[in-house]
């Protein structure tokens, strides 16, 4: 059989494998990975997402690569730290198709993740697992998922469930006047700064989870960078994302210690006259390995309001929009995140087992 006609049938059959397996199941549900932006299968995604009408959930790396303002949306799926309620749904379905996902320790939570292999189809840019087998190559995401799209059942079980056991967030209360400022008020007020001419690059730390708790306007851009864990990212990646797409202003959030590795990116901004608002989000060290592994080596030696904060940020915004904001806010070393700590927990547990026996 030739080339194009061996891959043509593996299409065909993957296709209709993967229609049988999402059309019996009660309450399957549609979960998109990093690997959707190299597959250039977002829009694909999303078609199949307005055919199928499933609960819709992004792994925390593919956060803005589909709009949340889509009508099935329930947020991240992250285990134990997903949005609220989103991991609930995924993990209590009888089908789930990933759409380019990437399982490491960071992403899978220290492989806590309570997903089964025998109710999933893997999507990937190049080939197509359904459940324990079989396997179908020469398969494209984009294409593979615009057919399948004409071949699904709409069922809407599993965003009733979600729209049934949904709470909506309560917000923080509001610092009083010259208390130290806490982060969940800083991010309060940076959700209130962001449009669709705004961007959110997320450093690693703290700021993936309190990011990932953002509610992206439509056309807001938004980076994360999961695949390595590389502190500092975010400072080149602000860099880089103001330079390529210049209508829009950068809002990048970056811990202090993260900030010390690549801070030499800031005089390249300013020589190219960039805008960026970086938020330095300062609690005296490496608070995401304290979490992991703790130490002394984690504490870097150096108050800030919510009155302050205010002012800064309408300075950043009023008078000073067209020109670089550097905001330094500092915070309790011990304000982190519940899914930092949850995450923390469970990443330290699985990355100090002992050794399988050879």
């Amino acid at each position: 059989m030739k080339g194009k006609n061996k891959e043509r049938l593996s299409n065909e059959l993957g296709l209709e494998a993967a229609a049988e397996f999402l059309n019996k199941a009660v309450k399957p549900v549609l979960v998109g990975g990093p690997k959707l932006r190299a597959a250039r299968a977002s829009e694909a995604f999303v078609e199949l997402a307005d055919a199928c009408g499933y609960a819709l959930a992004l792994m925390p790396s593919a956060k803005g690569l589909v709009p949340e303002h889509h009508p099935h949306f329930i947020g991240t799926y992250w285990g134990a730290v997903s949005t609220a309620f989103c991991a609930e749904i995924v993990e209590s379905a009888d089908a789930y198709l990933f759409a380019g996902p990437i399982f490491n320790d960071y992403s899978s939570v220290g492989y806590s993740l309570l997903l089964k292999k025998e109710k999933a189809i893997i999507v990937q840019p190049d080939r197509v697992i359904i459940a324990n087998g079989p396997a179908f190559g020469c398969v494209l995401m984009k294409d593979f998922l615009v057919a399948l799209a004409k071949k699904i059942k709409p069922n809407t079980t599993a965003y009733d469930n979600y729209q049934r056991i949904f709470v909506p967030e309560g917000e923080p209360s509001s610092n009083a006047p010259g208390e130290p400022l806490r982060v969940n008020v800083l991010f309060q007020r940076i959700q209130k700064m962001l449009s669709s001419e705004t961007a959110v690059i997320s450093e690693t730390g703290d700021s993936w989870f309190n990011c990932q708790k953002l509610k992206l306007p439509r056309g807001c851009g938004y980076e994360f960078q999961m695949q390595y864990g590389s502190i500092g990212w975010s400072v080149g990646a602000t860099l880089g994302y103001a330079q390529a797409v210049p209508k829009k202003r950068v809002i990048a959030c970056i811990g202090d210690s993260s900030f010390q590795v690549t801070a030499q990116d800031v005089s390249t901004m300013l020589r190219c006259g960039q805008k960026n608002i970086i938020f330095l989000i300062n609690n005296g060290g490496y608070t995401i390995e304290v979490e992991i592994h703790d130490g002394p080596y984690n504490v870097i030696k150096n108050v800030f309001c919510e009155d302050e904060l205010a002012e800064a940020i309408g300075t950043a915004t009023g008078p000073e929009k067209d020109s670089l904001c550097f905001i330094e806010v500092i915070v309790h070393k011990d304000d982190t995140s519940k899914e930092l700590l949850q995450w923390g927990s469970r990443v330290s547990a699985a990355n100090s087992r002992q050794p399988n026996p050879q």
